[in-house]
């Protein structure tokens, strides 16, 4: 029995020792990140359009990212899914430009919300605005933001 009662508090003793470094662990692995940097996250998406290259965008997401695009109305959440609607999209040279912003940050999660102007060529060629709301979630992989959700939907016509 004393053999158990010191096998016991030895196990409790190295399960304590364990846990306070893996919560120190779990904090020490939050990056800093500022708004501003989050911020840029989109001007580097919006480059990655500018390459015309569906692999370079497709890059930016994380290999379980669900893409709800402006102009489709397929869920995509693979990687394939996600660079093969980007092959026709990118066609119409699309250049996107932020009007409003909200930004939150957490551990590993950065969300950017808000208002923004796709311009793309239509079926004419003729370059034409698309107002649209967005939503972009960012998740920290231990080496770089990737985009883990992008939903961009029209914006509905004001109420009168």
């Amino acid at each position: 029995m004393h053999r158990f009662l010191a096998a016991a508090l030895a196990a409790s003793s190295l399960a304590l020792s364990f846990a306070a470094p893996a919560d120190a662990r779990s904090a020490r692995r939050c990056p800093a990140v500022t708004t501003a940097q989050v911020e840029a996250l989109f001007d580097r998406f919006n480059a990655a359009w500018a390459t015309r290259d569906p692999a370079k965008v497709a890059a930016l997401f994380a290999p379980d990212a669900t893409l709800l695009a402006t102009v489709s109305n397929a869920e995509r959440t693979t990687p394939a899914r996600i660079e093969e609607y980007f092959v026709g999209f990118l066609k119409g040279e699309p250049v996107g430009r932020i009007e409003t912003s909200t930004v939150m940050i957490d551990c590993n999660l950065a969300t950017r919300t808000g208002n923004w102007v796709v311009n793309a060529k239509n079926a004419n060629g003729e370059r034409v605005d698309i107002p649209a709301r967005y939503s972009f979630i960012y998740k920290w992989d231990g080496k770089d933001w990737k985009i883990q959700h992008l939903h961009s939907s029209v914006r509905p016509a004001p109420v009168q």
